[in-house]
């Protein structure tokens, strides 16, 4: 009987997603990542990733690639550690191609995971993506898509005149919907357009109601569908593209039919920060959930608390961190003015936990 116990007990340890799968309803860890500029060694026909080549400006080598690819790896196997399972899910940006994913999922920190990728090349011009990571043991896709920028919407924009808007391109988001645990659930991964001084806010609330129009279509096909909006939004949680043209809400109470719920905001209002500009943290790596996660029926997915007070979580640590100079106290960076300095990422992931 014992040496049957053990053989079965060994049969687990290799089989952690089979393992994982089996505790139905459990904690899922739904994350996002951007990963700064993960970029491999070769050019891509008709992008601007120059910079990012061996005689580049950066100098890209395969040596600087792969210490890349290590350090995103032992961040997500670190998070792996803290949560006590993989995520199920883990939407990633600033990812060049398929090629540098599937490199990144093959890195011997995570390789165990079996994390399956869905990545649609983008029009940026730099050629920077969003993708999703998956557990195939926790979710099944059914369907997925990118979705577009453009500028059919009643918003006035200012940023651009008519010929700049056809010239515009920026990343698409992305739509992956699937199955967890038999319930739907709709993930966007996000992009939006960057900052430029004062400049894109008008682009960035388009790019929110366009996540917002597409999830509103997938609930009226999809009764009670969960969705959730994650990205780097190059906002805040309190700007107008999040809390006006996504209908994010600061508290779970405020939620409301269509509205989303923002886990990011109360935690920047504290003081914590994904980033940091001038000494001041922001959080534009947000995570938003629609009213289905948190007014969800009882005995279904829902969003729960992280510890006594929070429903996201920031995961950075020391080594995350820089610990010195300038820069001192924020996200440890692959470049600093113009130098490769070996680090991460100059974001920090983000996450929240949904249970049944």
């Amino acid at each position: 009987m014992r040496k049957c116990f053990l053989i079965l007990a060994a049969a687990l340890m290799l089989m952690p997603g089979q393992a994982c799968a089996k505790k139905k309803g459990g904690k899922q860890v739904i994350g996002f990542y951007n990963v700064e500029n993960l970029f491999n060694t070769t050019h891509d026909q008709g992008k601007n990733d120059y910079e990012y080549l061996p005689d580049g400006a950066n100098e890209w080598t395969s040596d600087k690639y792969r210490k890349k690819l290590s350090n995103l790896a032992r961040v997500i196997a670190d998070m792996r550690e803290e949560n006590g399972v993989w995520h199920t899910v883990l939407g990633l940006a600033e990812v060049e191609n398929r090629e540098v994913l599937e490199d990144l999922v093959k890195e011997p920190a995570i390789a165990k995971a079996n994390y399956k990728i869905v990545h649609y090349e983008s029009p940026d011009r730099r050629g920077v993506d969003v993708a999703l990571l998956y557990n195939p043991a926790r979710m099944k896709v059914l369907d997925s898509e990118c979705l577009p920028f453009d500028f059919n919407s009643s918003i006035h924009f200012t940023t651009y005149n008519k010929k700049e808007q056809a010239d515009f391109r920026t990343r698409d988001v992305l739509m992956v919907h699937g199955l967890i645990d038999g319930e739907h659930f709709a993930f966007y991964v996000c992009h939006f357009p960057s900052r430029r001084g004062d400049k894109g806010l008008d682009l960035r609330a388009r790019a929110a109601e366009i996540v917002y129009e597409h999830s509103q279509e997938m609930a009226r096909k999809y009764p009670g569908i969960k969705c959730i909006a994650m990205g780097d939004m190059n906002d805040n949680p309190q700007d107008a593209s999040l809390s006006e043209y996504l209908h994010g809400r600061r508290t779970v109470g405020e939620v409301k039919d269509g509205d989303f719920f923002n886990p990011f905001w109360e935690m920047l209002d504290d003081g914590i920060g994904s980033l940091f500009y001038r000494g001041d943290p922001n959080i534009f790596d947000c995570i938003l959930v629609n009213d289905a996660l948190v007014n969800a029926p009882k005995g279904s997915f829902h969003i729960i608390k992280q510890g006594k007070k929070y429903y996201g979580r920031v995961f950075e640590k020391s080594y995350m961190t820089q610990q010195s100079g300038q820069y001192k106290g924020t996200p440890f960076r692959t470049f600093s003015n113009g130098r490769f300095i070996g680090g991460f990422s100059d974001h920090y992931p983000t996450y929240i936990y949904i249970q049944k």
